[in-house]
């Protein structure tokens, strides 16, 4: 896995997946045949219950153990696709995105929900910040290691960088932007997921969707601004053109380049 490129995270729900297989019958995987993995495969779904997503993420790394590591191409695995309608995320308004912000009493937290908005980043990019990331020189925020082990630069704004100064002040983290109590490790998504919920119950915003809705807005938002989707796409991270073109869906894309605006999010 390490010679194919494959990131921290997927080696570990790799090795995870085989290790739930290897558990549920309790014998050494590679004595399994594929009428056997096929049936784990559907005790994920039908006894479980577990996400498609899950169901997949195992099937992904029980076929790569097969199919690469033990060179068995004859062991099938196969996670059928659900037959379920896609829906687009519900889109924050800036002025819940405001009020979201004001609700935050703590902070720490309120910086974490800024920061996540105002650079579009992911639960899993924002915990992982630290001081030196931020560039305020160059009024951007780098991204290491982001989705698919890639660096990136987005943006600075200077409500997000006045923010973060007074964050800095009074909380001096070291290593991690966003550390937790006792400082050694950062924070992580799961309790940034809980700071926005608990931030979205205050501001009495009913629409759907966890923390990741504040990168939906950001995309959409900058849309809204009239920025061209290839640079939404770099700010974003994305490999393919066609994951940020959905958001056409969500706003209507104007033409303008992200340098004629001082400030494109509001109220960031």
């Amino acid at each position: 896995m390490v010679l194919r490129g494959l990131s921290i995270r997927t080696r570990q729900s790799y090795i995870a997946a085989v290790a739930g297989l290897a558990k549920y019958y309790h014998r050494s995987p590679d004595a399994l045949d594929a009428a056997a993995v096929q049936r784990y495969l559907l005790h994920l779904i039908d006894e479980r219950r577990l996400a498609w997503s899950s169901c997949s993420q195992a099937g992904f790394g029980i076929r790569f153990f097969y199919h690469v590591t033990l060179k068995r191409p004859d062991i099938a695995v196969e996670i059928p696709r659900p037959r379920v309608p896609k829906k687009l995320p519900e889109i924050l308004s800036r002025e819940e995105v405001a009020r979201l912000f004001e609700v935050t009493p703590n902070v720490k937290h309120r910086t974490l929900l800024m920061t996540t908005y105002a650079a579009g980043l992911r639960v899993s990019e924002v915990v992982a910040l630290k001081p030196g990331d931020i560039d305020s020189q160059r009024m951007t925020i780098r991204v290491e290691q982001g989705k698919g082990a890639k660096d990136r630069y987005t943006l600075l704004s200077p409500r997000l960088l006045e923010q973060l100064r007074d964050y800095w002040r009074g909380a001096h983290p070291q290593h991690w932007l966003f550390p937790m109590a006792h400082g050694e490790r950062h924070i992580n998504p799961a309790q940034a997921q809980k700071m926005y919920y608990a931030a979205k119950a205050r501001a009495g915003i009913t629409k759907r969707g966890g923390i990741h809705s504040l990168r939906h807005a950001f995309a959409t938002h900058l849309l809204d601004a009239g920025v061209d989707v290839h640079t939404i796409q770099r700010l974003l991270g994305h490999g393919s053109l066609g994951t940020t073109a959905r958001y056409f869906h969500l706003a209507h894309a104007g033409l303008g380049a992200i340098a004629t605006s001082k400030d494109l999010l509001q109220p960031l």
